[in-house]
């Protein structure tokens, strides 16, 4: 999976754009000031596929960083800000900036341009990860569909796949039930939190997980459910 590290300092910003990418296939680190960014940086610099650059951050500015980062690496770089200022963006690119980006923007549009910069970095679907085997079962993420040991397709609805591809994605979490909501129904657990729970039950039935001894999906008392199995990611 394409590992992007963001530095941005709004915290509620920086949720929503991991959360919106997350669903895109991409694992996303954030860093919410120059510190921690850096401290990032050097723990993970030669697997990051990009990095996102705010331009205003708490203890130092996106330009510092961005003239840090292309130091030591040629990793694509993008930068966010808030001021539509011309002369801001001929510093970032004469810095080593890739793109720029001024805010508010359409996190579609960002992600058209992570997209076209990887492309042009070479960083293309060839590295994508596909298929997530584990425990017999085969989840293809281009089809959207799930095979048994025996090849058999298994039966799945929207909501099915979405929770199973968040599982097979955080193989080990415990993730809690507002996690779990957001990502597959878009808000927090409230009155689904009971459809939820019916939710997994039926996805235990359709993988043959017995509720009672699950070896896939295990409840996790006061906590939520974590995903138990061994989880193999297959690149295409």
């Amino acid at each position: 999976m394409r590992k992007i590290l963001i530095a941005e300092d709004d915290e509620k910003a920086a949720v929503l754009l991991k959360t919106y990418l997350e669903r895109h296939q991409y694992e996303v680190i954030l860093a919410r000031d120059g510190v921690s960014f850096q401290s990032e940086f050097s723990r993970c610099a030669s697997q990051l596929s990009m990095v996102i650059l705010d331009v205003m951050l708490p203890d130092t500015d996106g330009f510092i960083l961005c003239k840090n980062v292309r130091r030591q690496s040629n990793v694509p770089i993008i930068m966010l800000t808030a001021i539509s200022n011309g002369s801001d963006r001929i510093l970032g690119l004469e810095l080593g900036a890739d793109d720029y980006i001024a805010k508010p923007y359409d996190p579609r549009e960002l992600l058209a341009r992570i997209k076209a910069l990887l492309r042009r970095a070479g960083i293309d679907s060839q590295n994508v990860t596909r298929y997530y085997q584990f425990l017999g079962f085969k989840l293809d993420l281009l089809e959207r569909t799930v095979t048994d040991s025996t090849g058999a397709l298994v039966p799945l609805t929207g909501l099915d796949y979405q929770l199973l591809k968040y599982f097979v994605e955080h193989p080990g979490a415990i993730l809690d039930r507002n996690v779990l909501c957001e990502q597959t129904r878009g808000r927090d657990v409230g009155a689904a939190g009971r459809s939820l729970d019916v939710q997994i039950s039926k996805l235990r039935l359709r993988l043959n997980d017995d509720g009672k001894h699950p070896l896939l999906i295990k409840t996790v008392r006061g906590a939520g459910y974590v995903f138990s199995a061994d989880v193999a990611a297959v690149s295409v």
